[in-house]
Parts: structure tokens; C-alpha cells; sequence
């Protein structure tokens, strides 16, 4: 993206409302727990795009978490490969923290609207409105889940927001962690 403009840089794709053909994306999140809402956001991707497979990535310590208050890594891949024996997502683990790495060799990344900002945050780079930017310009296609509390995103090539159950946007890991288990996946 360029420098403070709110739109992809090299991120190509048809215009918002065509569909567009990709065979592998990237779901990053902690998935501490994973969520109804996750697999709702991982299926309105799949169908989306017509994904051969979305792969719910964990960084082992990812950015603006206390790892002290996370389930293990191993808890969390263990549900998300519950789950993918009945969709075509798959557990992976990296060491990478920003999005703009993790992503990296997919065709398209799925985010929530609140990392949308995140991604926009110069604390996430040191500071640095290069770094950002350098960062920004790498992400692939994004695929952006509408979330209470966090405007959407604007819209364009390279951005398009998925159409997910708007009763959703509230789903939260956090609210199960303090007792909303209905909402676990």
C-alpha cells in the first residue's frame, strides 16, 4: 500500500463483487479458543474465493498477546484440525509475527476488520512509517471479516469484505474464555 493511502499497493484481483479464483489462503489468529465465528470466517472465504485449502496459521508468539494467558499451541492446533477433517482448513505454526510474513507465498490473507487497523499501526513497526508501508505493499489479496466496534475497511482492488452473518461480528475468543462456551467451535 502507499504511504498513508488506505489502498493495496501490487495487490491485484477483480473488483469488489467478482469472484476471484485462488487456490491457497492464510487465516492468521491466536484461536485461543477457536470460535464459531473463525470457521463462519473461514467458510465465507473458502466459498469466496474457491480456496483449495486455508490454512488457520498461529505464530508461536504472536504480536499483542500474553503468551502467559494463552492456551498451548498444541491445544489450539489440536481443535483446528477437529475441525478440518470437515472443511478444507488445516492447522500450520510459524515463527512469524507480522501479517505481512506469515502471509507471505499465499494468494490471499483473511483478516478481522480490528487487524485491518492493527496492520495500520506504526507501534506494530517500531515506529517506522517505511517499515509499514514495505509491510502493507507485500500483503496479498485481503479477505476482511466485518467485526463489531471496527469500521470496515475501505474497499478495492486487493481488499474485499466477506460476507459473513452480521450476529457474528460480536463472537469473540475472549468472551469464551469468560464463559460464553456456545460460541466455541
Amino acid at each position: 500500500m502507499g504511504a498513508g493511502t488506505g489502498s493495496p499497493g501490487r495487490r491485484g484481483g477483480a473488483p469488489t463483487g467478482q469472484h476471484l479464483s485462488v487456490p491457497v489462503g492464510v487465516y492468521p489468529g491466536s484461536f485461543d479458543p477457536l470460535t464459531t465465528a473463525h470457521l463462519a470466517i473461514a467458510d465465507a472465504a473458502v466459498e469466496r474465493f474457491g480456496l483449495d485449502r486455508l490454512d488457520l496459521t498461529l505464530s508461536r508468539v504472536a504480536l499483542a498477546k500474553d503468551a502467559a494467558e494463552q492456551s498451548s499451541v498444541e491445544e489450539r492446533v489440536a481443535a483446528i484440525e477437529r475441525v478440518g477433517r470437515h472443511r478444507p482448513v488445516q492447522a500450520r505454526v510459524t515463527d512469524a509475527q507480522l501479517l505481512a510474513d506469515i502471509a507471505a507465498g499465499y494468494d490471499v490473507c483473511v483478516i478481522g476488520a480490528d487487524k485491518w487497523h492493527q496492520l495500520h499501526d506504526l507501534a506494530f513497526y517500531g515506529g517506522d512509517a517505511a517499515a509499514r508501508d514495505d509491510a502493507l505493499e507485500r500483503l496479498p489479496i485481503l479477505a476482511v471479516a466485518p467485526r463489531h466496534g471496527s469500521p470496515d475497511p475501505p474497499l478495492g482492488p486487493g481488499v474485499v469484505l466477506l460476507d459473513v452473518d452480521p450476529v457474528l461480528g460480536g463472537v469473540s475468543s475472549s468472551a469464551v474464555r469468560a464463559g460464553r462456551d456456545e460460541w466455541r467451535a
